[in-house]
């Protein structure tokens, strides 16, 4: 029998390490993803139950508008009048973006036509230095 050498023993002490590394680094990541996988569970229960607190809520302001309980003349006109600024306001919101949209398309086009007139002045004038060479 062969006893191990010094140098050969130093090698599978050194093999031995990295194993043991190696291992220590795959069971770290394999906690990771483990913890990962649960937390991924966690949320999706998490939103399973947002939504079906939301489909909730729908279903019961559905209801409420489907049956709506009467109210007294004076606090119908006040729904009434809260209804009517609120799409009055709507409106005017609405008028106000299709305003900004409108006049940022102008800022454009008008930036736009500056610069093509500025490119323009420019061919022109290359033009003209270019004829003049050519004389």
């Amino acid at each position: 029998m062969d006893i191990p050498t010094i140098p050969d023993q130093m090698f599978l002490l050194i093999i031995l390490v990295i194993v043991a590394i190696v291992l220590i680094i795959v069971v770290f990541q394999w906690r990771k993803v483990a913890q990962s996988k649960n937390s991924i569970l966690m949320l999706e229960k998490e939103i399973e139950l947002k939504k079906m607190s939301m489909v909730e809520k729908d279903i019961e302001s559905k209801r409420l508008m489907d049956n709506p309980i009467p109210l007294p003349q004076e606090q119908q006109d006040s729904l009434s009048a809260i209804r009517q600024s609120t799409t009055e306001v709507r409106s005017n919101v609405g008028y106000l973006h299709s305003e900004i949209n409108e006049r940022l398309a102008r800022l454009e086009a008008e930036t736009e036509q500056r610069k093509l007139e500025k490119m323009l002045k420019e061919i022109e004038a290359k033009e003209k230095k270019l004829k003049k060479m050519n004389k």
